[in-house]
């Protein structure tokens, strides 16, 4: 009682001048030198202090455990189910000289009368009656990821980016294609895979406002803000996914078993998540994610709790805010994650000047992870310490340090195929 009642008194302190509080600079450890030592939370021993020694009890006790505590303590729960979901196809063409299959579709999410629109940009290849698929968010809108004159401008609320000629919080014509790197589509498709994208403000626009998102369908007369268990805008663009998910399933053209859920950055966050709680993804690539993505939060290394809440307060749920500078009382930390994913291949991905993702931290993380592959019968990650720069390490775990900055390129794209087939998802 004496530990909760401090939660919530300093909870109260922390809330009360926070932006004042956090206008000053912080300071960010990139020094490994300065990590102070911390314990992990075990893995195999479950919270009545029970020791889990095989899948069953795995399945049974230990990971409804985790994932209850991810739910209530960091993502937030769903507080309902919609009523229907209604599919539109609204255009279809070619793309690629043919090579490609385009389907725009937009789906409609009801909930006792009120209704939210996103709209879905499909790749699939023209040669392949039934194609496996990544899906993935986009950051600005379906328009930005490859130069096609026919897909649609989004109407949704964007953020300013002037390097993609975005001055106010409105899609323009001018971005059309301008983050086409950040999708290789004709990598892609020659490689047999379908792309499924979608914009993220689709789903919820990434700004502490949440009347203009998923969360307002499932709001009570005079509520604004989910409760302090419920789900923040990481949480609702996993939700998104797997509404994505019950639509492909729909569709003839698309291997159902072999749809793998990729995401970069605050994305990557979220695709770990929805791997984590919907097992019809088929595996998980999560791509510089950094702090509740992949990499171990007790490291305090680059991208922080306190940060995050900061910075993006609506991320999360509120409960989380409790943990800033707390990161050792979480009941969780982000091996946990990966290890919910499990048996399910997944892919965790670092770039060497990323360092505000914390790759080492990430790595750490898959390899603390791989002792639940280990009881699965699966190997795991394969090596015990980091890999060079630009040496991957496929297999149903995998990993790899990419030479550069925080992005995801070709080559990122080219490993994930690898990894892709050989896991036989193709």
């Amino acid at each position: 009682m004496c530990i909760k009642l401090f939660f919530i008194l300093m909870f109260t302190i922390s809330s009360f001048n926070l932006s004042t509080a956090y206008s000053q600079e912080r300071e960010i450890n990139y020094d490994e030198y300065k990590v102070s030592p911390y314990s992990l939370p075990p893995l195999l021993t479950s919270n009545g202090g029970s020791v889990i020694n095989n899948i069953n009890d795995w399945e049974i006790f230990r990971k409804p455990e985790i994932l209850n505590s991810f739910l209530h303590q960091v993502y937030g729960r769903i507080p309902g189910e919609l009523d229907t979901m209604l599919v539109k196809v609204e255009e279809q063409g070619t793309y690629l000289n043919g090579a490609a299959n385009r389907m725009q579709v937009t789906l409609t999410f009801i909930k006792d009368d009120k209704k939210h629109n996103a709209n879905l940009l499909i790749y699939l290849p023209s040669n392949k009656k039934k194609s496996p698929v990544f899906i993935g968010y986009n950051f600005q809108g379906n328009h930005t990821i490859a130069e096609d004159e026919n897909i649609f401008i989004t109407k949704s609320w964007v953020p300013v980016n002037k390097a993609i000629r975005v001055e106010a919080n409105t899609a323009v014509e001018q971005s059309r294609g301008t983050m086409s790197g950040r999708w290789p589509l004709e990598l892609i498709i020659e490689s047999g895979y379908g792309v499924v994208t979608l914009y993220r403000g689709d789903i919820d626009p990434d700004k502490n406002d949440f009347t203009d998102g998923v969360h307002r369908l499932f709001y009570s007369e005079g509520d604004t803000r989910p409760n302090s268990d419920e789900w923040g805008t990481i949480a609702a663009w996993s939700w998104g996914l797997s509404r994505v998910m019950d639509y492909l399933e729909t569709i003839d053209e698309i291997e159902t078993d072999k749809v793998i859920i990729m995401g970069h950055s605050r994305l990557g966050k979220a695709a770990l998540w929805a791997a984590a709680i919907d097992n019809r993804f088929a595996a998980s690539i999560s791509n510089n994610s950094g702090a509740m993505g992949a990499a171990i939060s007790r490291r305090k290394f680059g991208e922080t709790v306190e940060v995050i809440n900061t910075s993006f307060p609506h991320w999360f749920c509120n409960n989380f805010k409790i943990y800033s500078n707390y990161e050792h009382l979480l009941p969780v930390d982000q091996h946990m994650l990966i290890a919910l994913i499990a048996p399910r291949p997944v892919y965790i991905a670092s770039a060497t000047e990323d360092m505000w993702a914390d790759p080492k931290g990430e790595f750490l993380s898959a390899k603390e992870a791989s002792i639940i592959y280990n009881m699965y019968g699966i190997q795991g990650l394969s090596s015990i310490s980091m890999p060079k720069p630009d040496t991957p390490l496929i297999g149903e775990v995998s990993y790899h340090l990419r030479t550069g900055k925080h992005d995801i390129t070709k080559y990122d794209w080219e490993q994930y195929i690898n990894f892709a087939k050989f896991n036989n998802i193709k």
